[in-house]
């Protein structure tokens, strides 16, 4: 039996709420009819907050304390540059069972490897690590545009010593930016693929909406600044959190970052949204001309973004909703019904197996992602997780610890240099109040710490048998 024909449309550093009915007033249009033709995962998670470590969750079905990238592969300190030879992945497994795999965008899981490496041909030249080729440059140069000169407008910065882009209007008009390029050489992928005899997977990474927020006209003044109603987190104190968390104000450079500066900022990433969701729409329009409303559409994103949630710029050892909660939107006519909407905890590396279901592939046995196709189908099995995991191991500022456990309620936080977390989201949905010490949530802390530590013992984690008599602590 043939495998069904997939379409990943994935983007980076993209928050769940732009695209939820109940979030920010965000054009989402295209998203919002993906969502209305399919089905919206409420509840989707990313293991781990950081690209690298993410992407090789969704390659390969496992937490990245289990496929051992832990932090970025292009940083100095990365602990892996390359993908650990010998792990399945699903493009590998797909090619095996004779799907033809195609990729345009960015890649950001080996430093030296391609997706040539993991069962995928890129289209067009290969592209350096962030994803820019020449291919993509004589683009631009077909559309008037010398990429050696553009000067950005309105540009916002971090503040010194290492001042970082955070947001700017680009001159290039939308035909010539990389976003736009992207859903073009997708849109002649379906074309090839509509001629085709299948089975098809392809995967287009938007490098967006992650910073710098570089958007153009009309998108770049789509959003009045004047307009933007903070989020409810930008009340944060700090008074009980770890203090990292207010360090990071410092390191990431935007501790005296006015409101108006943040407004400004966040108009742009709202806008840089609504150009990758235009895009989209193109791809969905040309999937209707070329009669391939069939395939099977995935929209998601390696991790959140901030965007001035808590005051903070960028990711880093927070482990908020803003950055672990992630957009998931399946259209599949064949098994979906149309508006559906899914409440089970469901996580980036659950995609692996989908997918590999969707091509009639026996996903490896001893992978820790599990396929969501029965969700899809509006089943749930009964011995459905009630909870969802991530993890953290450190950036620039070196190797450490953080894990998490979140329920349908609340949300602990192991921080082992540091004082733990724990947040009732019923009640404080911005989780701004660390109840770690109230005794009133004594029980539930010991609960979690309990159920945690089951977890890490059961996925092997690394830190697992130093962490069982500070987790464990309060069962005696």
């Amino acid at each position: 039996m043939a495998g069904t024909n997939t379409l990943l449309l994935l983007t980076d550093q993209e928050r769940f709420d732009v695209t939820d009915p109940d979030g920010p007033p965000v054009d989402t249009q295209n998203i919002d009819r993906l969502a209305r033709e399919g089905m919206t995962f409420e509840r989707a998670y990313t293991p781990i907050s950081l690209c690298t470590p993410a992407r090789g969750s969704l390659l390969s079905g496992e937490y990245p304390h289990t496929h051992g990238m832990l932090n970025n592969c292009h940083e100095p300190d990365a602990v892996l540059k390359d993908f650990p030879a010998g792990v399945p992945t699903f493009g590998e497994l797909l090619a095996d069972a004779g799907y033809d795999n195609t990729y345009v965008g960015k890649w950001h899981v080996g430093d030296t490897q391609r997706p040539e490496d993991f069962g995928f041909r890129y289209l067009g030249e290969q592209p350096t690590e962030m994803g820019v080729n020449e291919d993509f440059r004589d683009h631009q140069r077909e559309h008037g545009i010398d990429p050696n000169d553009v000067e950005l407008e309105e540009t916002i910065y971090t503040s010194t010593p290492s001042p970082t882009l955070v947001a700017a209007k680009t001159p290039v008009p939308p035909e010539a930016t990389r976003t736009y390029y992207l859903a073009e050489r997708t849109i002649e992928r379906l074309e090839a693929w509509a001629d085709g005899d299948g089975p098809f997977f392809h995967r287009t990474d938007f490098p967006g909406p992650h910073h710098p927020y570089v958007v153009p006209e009309p998108y770049a003044s789509m959003y009045d600044p004047e307009e933007i109603v903070l989020w409810d987190s930008f009340q944060e104190t700090y008074g009980t959190k770890p203090a990292v968390q207010q360090h990071y104000l410092h390191y990431r450079g935007v501790k005296d970052f006015s409101e108006e500066q943040w407004q400004e900022t966040i108009a742009k990433y709202f806008g840089f949204v609504s150009f990758i969701d235009a895009q989209i729409g193109r791809i969905l329009d040309a999937m209707d001309a070329l009669d391939l409303c069939e395939t099977a559409v995935f929209h998601t994103s390696d991790h959140g973004d901030f965007t001035g949630s808590h005051r903070q710029f960028n990711k880093g050892p927070l482990m908020y909703e803003e950055t672990y909660h992630v957009p998931l939107v399946v259209r599949w006519p064949e098994a979906v019904d149309p508006g559906s909407r899914c409440e089970a905890f469901v996580r980036l590396l659950d995609l692996m197996p989908t997918f590999l279901e969707l091509g009639n592939v026996t996903p490896p046995a001893d992978i820790e992602g599990r396929s969501i196709v029965p969700l899809l189908r509006g089943e749930r099995p009964e011995d459905w997780p009630e909870s969802v995991f991530a993890e953290y191991h450190g950036d620039e500022f070196g190797l450490y610890s953080q894990r998490m456990v979140r329920t349908d309620r609340y949300k602990y936080v192991y921080n082992p240099p540091d004082t733990d977390e724990l947040y009732d989201l019923d009640r404080d949905p911005d989780e701004l109040h660390n109840v770690i010490d109230n005794p009133q949530y004594a029980a539930v802390r010991s609960r979690l710490r309990t159920e945690l530590a089951d977890w890490m013992e059961r996925t092997d984690d690394t830190i697992a048998l130093w962490s069982q008599k500070v987790l464990r602590r309060d069962e005696d």
